[in-house]
Protein backbone atom coordinates (compact mmCIF):
# COMPACT_ATOMS: atom_id res chain seq x y z
CA UNK A 1 0.00 0.00 0.00
CA UNK A 2 1.45 3.29 -0.94
CA UNK A 3 2.20 5.56 2.46
CA UNK A 4 0.75 9.40 1.98
CA UNK A 5 3.17 12.03 0.71
CA UNK A 6 4.38 14.38 3.63
CA UNK A 7 2.45 16.95 4.33
CA UNK A 8 5.21 19.39 3.21
CA UNK A 9 4.98 18.00 -0.19
CA UNK A 10 1.30 18.61 -0.64
CA UNK A 11 1.53 21.95 -0.93
CA UNK A 12 3.64 23.60 -3.35
CA UNK A 13 6.32 26.20 -2.44
CA UNK A 14 4.43 29.01 -3.40
CA UNK A 15 0.86 28.17 -1.74
CA UNK A 16 3.45 27.39 1.17
CA UNK A 17 4.43 30.94 1.26
CA UNK A 18 1.35 32.48 0.23
CA UNK A 19 -0.27 30.31 3.23
CA UNK A 20 2.63 31.88 5.51
CA UNK A 21 2.11 35.71 4.72
CA UNK A 22 -1.65 34.94 5.29
CA UNK A 23 -0.62 33.81 8.42
CA UNK A 24 1.11 37.01 9.08
CA UNK A 25 -0.98 39.49 7.38
CA UNK A 26 -2.29 41.09 10.79
CA UNK A 27 1.19 41.94 11.59
CA UNK A 28 1.76 39.47 14.66
CA UNK A 29 5.18 38.07 14.71
CA UNK A 30 4.96 34.17 14.48
CA UNK A 31 7.70 31.43 15.36
CA UNK A 32 8.80 29.11 12.79
CA UNK A 33 6.98 26.19 15.34
CA UNK A 34 3.86 27.87 15.25
CA UNK A 35 3.70 28.33 11.44
CA UNK A 36 5.17 24.86 10.75
CA UNK A 37 2.29 23.67 13.27
CA UNK A 38 -0.01 25.77 10.92
CA UNK A 39 0.55 24.29 8.04
CA UNK A 40 1.54 20.95 9.07
CA UNK A 41 5.32 21.15 7.84
CA UNK A 42 8.75 20.33 9.35
CA UNK A 43 10.70 23.42 10.63
CA UNK A 44 13.37 22.95 7.86
CA UNK A 45 10.67 23.61 5.26
CA UNK A 46 9.51 26.85 7.50
CA UNK A 47 12.80 28.11 7.61
CA UNK A 48 13.74 27.83 3.45
CA UNK A 49 10.62 28.98 2.97
CA UNK A 50 10.98 32.38 5.44
CA UNK A 51 14.50 32.66 4.03
CA UNK A 52 13.10 32.58 0.38
CA UNK A 53 10.42 35.49 1.54
CA UNK A 54 13.03 37.40 3.40
CA UNK A 55 15.21 37.69 0.34
CA UNK A 56 12.58 39.29 -1.53
CA UNK A 57 11.84 41.39 1.17
CA UNK A 58 8.08 39.47 1.49
CA UNK A 59 8.51 39.65 4.97
CA UNK A 60 11.08 40.65 8.06
CA UNK A 61 12.93 37.78 9.51
CA UNK A 62 13.29 38.30 13.53
CA UNK A 63 14.77 35.72 15.90
CA UNK A 64 13.42 32.39 15.75
CA UNK A 65 10.73 33.37 13.11
CA UNK A 66 9.16 36.28 11.21
CA UNK A 67 6.77 39.28 10.48
CA UNK A 68 5.14 41.48 7.98
CA UNK A 69 6.24 44.35 9.88
CA UNK A 70 9.31 46.21 8.30
CA UNK A 71 12.13 47.88 9.75
CA UNK A 72 9.69 51.12 10.22
CA UNK A 73 7.42 49.77 12.41
CA UNK A 74 4.83 52.48 12.57
CA UNK A 75 3.61 54.25 16.11
CA UNK A 76 0.36 54.62 17.07
CA UNK A 77 -0.85 57.91 18.39
CA UNK A 78 0.01 58.04 22.11
CA UNK A 79 -4.40 57.64 23.03
CA UNK A 80 -3.93 53.95 20.98
CA UNK A 81 -0.80 52.87 23.14
CA UNK A 82 -2.71 53.48 26.32
CA UNK A 83 -5.07 50.99 25.24
CA UNK A 84 -2.67 48.07 23.74
CA UNK A 85 -1.60 45.43 25.90
CA UNK A 86 -3.19 47.38 28.76
CA UNK A 87 -3.07 44.65 31.66
CA UNK A 88 0.12 43.59 30.80
CA UNK A 89 1.62 47.09 31.08
CA UNK A 90 -0.10 47.68 34.53
CA UNK A 91 1.65 44.63 35.48
CA UNK A 92 5.09 45.82 33.88
CA UNK A 93 4.41 49.13 35.95
CA UNK A 94 3.74 47.78 39.25
CA UNK A 95 7.03 45.49 39.18
CA UNK A 96 9.12 48.18 37.78
CA UNK A 97 7.96 50.29 41.27
CA UNK A 98 9.35 47.24 43.46
CA UNK A 99 12.41 48.83 42.11
CA UNK A 100 12.28 52.12 43.67
CA UNK A 101 13.02 53.38 46.89
CA UNK A 102 12.38 56.44 48.83
CA UNK A 103 14.75 59.66 48.07
CA UNK A 104 15.95 57.84 44.56
CA UNK A 105 16.83 60.34 42.04
CA UNK A 106 14.94 58.96 38.48
CA UNK A 107 14.71 59.66 35.30
CA UNK A 108 11.27 58.12 33.01
CA UNK A 109 11.02 58.09 29.59
CA UNK A 110 8.15 58.75 27.23
CA UNK A 111 5.44 56.15 26.60
CA UNK A 112 2.09 54.68 28.03
CA UNK A 113 3.76 52.04 30.33
CA UNK A 114 6.12 55.12 31.65
CA UNK A 115 3.29 56.92 32.56
CA UNK A 116 1.39 53.90 34.35
CA UNK A 117 4.52 53.89 36.18
CA UNK A 118 4.39 57.15 37.08
CA UNK A 119 0.80 57.05 38.63
CA UNK A 120 2.33 54.72 40.65
CA UNK A 121 5.09 57.10 42.32
CA UNK A 122 2.95 58.46 44.65
CA UNK A 123 3.75 55.75 46.91
CA UNK A 124 7.37 56.53 47.27
CA UNK A 125 8.50 59.81 49.40
CA UNK A 126 10.69 62.29 48.00
CA UNK A 127 12.04 60.84 44.83
CA UNK A 128 13.70 63.78 42.19
CA UNK A 129 12.39 62.31 38.99
CA UNK A 130 13.71 63.68 35.89
CA UNK A 131 11.69 63.47 32.68
CA UNK A 132 10.88 64.48 28.78
CA UNK A 133 7.29 62.96 28.85
CA UNK A 134 4.97 65.84 28.94
CA UNK A 135 1.96 63.06 29.83
CA UNK A 136 4.24 61.73 32.68
CA UNK A 137 4.94 65.44 34.20
CA UNK A 138 1.01 66.37 33.73
CA UNK A 139 0.59 63.40 36.56
CA UNK A 140 3.80 64.27 38.84
CA UNK A 141 2.72 67.68 38.87
CA UNK A 142 0.24 67.13 41.24
CA UNK A 143 3.16 65.26 43.55
CA UNK A 144 5.41 66.46 46.19
CA UNK A 145 8.22 65.21 44.68
CA UNK A 146 10.89 67.19 42.79
CA UNK A 147 10.18 67.12 38.94
CA UNK A 148 12.99 68.35 36.44
CA UNK A 149 12.00 68.54 32.67
CA UNK A 150 14.32 67.77 30.06
CA UNK A 151 13.20 70.87 28.09
CA UNK A 152 13.84 70.47 24.36
CA UNK A 153 11.82 70.03 20.65
CA UNK A 154 7.79 68.64 21.49
CA UNK A 155 7.13 65.66 19.48
CA UNK A 156 3.04 65.44 19.12
CA UNK A 157 3.29 61.80 18.35
CA UNK A 158 4.35 60.77 21.84
CA UNK A 159 3.92 63.81 23.62
CA UNK A 160 7.46 64.39 24.81
CA UNK A 161 10.55 66.58 24.39
CA UNK A 162 13.23 65.14 22.18
CA UNK A 163 16.59 65.75 20.18
CA UNK A 164 19.66 67.43 20.80
CA UNK A 165 18.34 70.48 23.45
CA UNK A 166 17.82 68.05 26.03
CA UNK A 167 21.11 67.15 26.65
CA UNK A 168 22.48 70.48 28.30
CA UNK A 169 19.87 69.13 30.88
CA UNK A 170 20.24 65.73 30.86
CA UNK A 171 24.05 65.63 30.65
CA UNK A 172 24.56 67.99 33.74
CA UNK A 173 22.82 65.82 36.08
CA UNK A 174 23.27 61.85 37.47
CA UNK A 175 20.30 59.10 37.85
CA UNK A 176 20.10 56.38 39.90
CA UNK A 177 17.90 54.42 38.02
CA UNK A 178 16.53 54.98 34.62
CA UNK A 179 13.04 53.58 33.02
CA UNK A 180 13.07 53.25 29.33
CA UNK A 181 10.57 52.83 26.70
CA UNK A 182 10.68 51.32 23.32
CA UNK A 183 9.04 50.74 20.12
CA UNK A 184 11.27 47.39 20.17
CA UNK A 185 14.23 45.62 20.86
CA UNK A 186 15.97 43.00 19.30
CA UNK A 187 19.25 41.27 20.15
CA UNK A 188 21.05 42.44 16.75
CA UNK A 189 19.82 46.12 17.55
CA UNK A 190 19.32 46.37 21.17
CA UNK A 191 16.58 49.28 21.56
CA UNK A 192 14.82 50.76 18.48
CA UNK A 193 12.23 53.44 17.69
CA UNK A 194 10.49 55.58 15.22
CA UNK A 195 12.39 59.01 15.28
CA UNK A 196 16.08 59.36 15.80
CA UNK A 197 14.96 62.19 17.96
CA UNK A 198 13.66 60.53 20.47
CA UNK A 199 16.77 57.67 20.15
CA UNK A 200 19.71 60.63 20.95
CA UNK A 201 17.12 61.66 24.58
CA UNK A 202 16.93 57.91 25.23
CA UNK A 203 21.09 57.51 24.92
CA UNK A 204 21.45 60.78 26.70
CA UNK A 205 19.96 59.86 29.51
CA UNK A 206 21.11 55.86 29.96
CA UNK A 207 24.53 57.70 30.01
CA UNK A 208 23.85 59.23 32.71
CA UNK A 209 22.12 56.58 34.78
CA UNK A 210 23.66 54.02 37.37
CA UNK A 211 21.22 51.39 36.24
CA UNK A 212 18.69 51.40 33.58
CA UNK A 213 15.33 49.56 33.52
CA UNK A 214 13.59 48.35 30.20
CA UNK A 215 10.05 48.23 30.70
CA UNK A 216 8.65 46.51 27.74
CA UNK A 217 5.67 44.28 27.00
CA UNK A 218 6.36 40.98 24.67
CA UNK A 219 5.00 42.67 21.73
CA UNK A 220 8.17 44.41 21.59
CA UNK A 221 10.41 41.65 21.67
CA UNK A 222 11.84 40.57 18.98
CA UNK A 223 10.77 43.17 16.51
CA UNK A 224 12.43 46.16 15.21
CA UNK A 225 12.33 49.79 14.25
CA UNK A 226 13.75 52.75 12.51
CA UNK A 227 16.36 54.03 14.55
CA UNK A 228 18.79 52.54 17.13
CA UNK A 229 18.16 53.89 20.55
CA UNK A 230 20.44 51.78 22.94
CA UNK A 231 22.62 48.77 22.75
CA UNK A 232 21.90 45.51 25.22
CA UNK A 233 25.14 46.80 27.56
CA UNK A 234 23.07 50.00 28.20
CA UNK A 235 20.28 47.84 30.20
CA UNK A 236 20.84 45.98 33.23
CA UNK A 237 17.34 44.61 33.83
CA UNK A 238 14.37 43.96 31.31
CA UNK A 239 10.81 44.05 32.76
CA UNK A 240 8.39 42.40 30.77
CA UNK A 241 5.39 39.64 30.45
CA UNK A 242 6.76 37.05 28.90
CA UNK A 243 10.19 36.17 26.87
CA UNK A 244 11.13 32.85 24.72
CA UNK A 245 13.65 30.97 26.56
CA UNK A 246 16.16 31.29 24.02
CA UNK A 247 15.70 35.22 24.24
CA UNK A 248 15.69 34.93 27.67
CA UNK A 249 18.94 33.25 27.53
CA UNK A 250 20.78 34.80 25.22
CA UNK A 251 20.07 38.39 27.02
CA UNK A 252 21.36 36.98 30.38
CA UNK A 253 24.41 35.65 28.43
CA UNK A 254 25.06 39.64 27.82
CA UNK A 255 24.57 40.74 31.44
CA UNK A 256 20.51 41.72 31.01
CA UNK A 257 18.67 40.56 34.03
CA UNK A 258 15.13 39.71 32.87
CA UNK A 259 12.47 40.20 35.72
CA UNK A 260 8.78 38.81 34.47
CA UNK A 261 5.73 40.83 36.05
Amino acid sequence: MNQPAPAEHRLLTAEREQRILDLLRDGQVMSVGQIAAALAVSGATVRRDLQSLHERRLLQRVRGGATLNSLTRAEPLFQDKESRNSDAKERLAARALDFIEDHDTLYLDGGSTLLMLARRLEARKDLTIVTNSLMAASVLMAMPHRLILTGGEFRPLARTLTGPLTASVIQNLHFNKAFMGTIGFTLEDGMTTTDPGEAFTKEQAMRRANQVYLLADSSKLGVPSFARSGSLEDIDVLITDAIGSEFRTALEERGVEVVLA
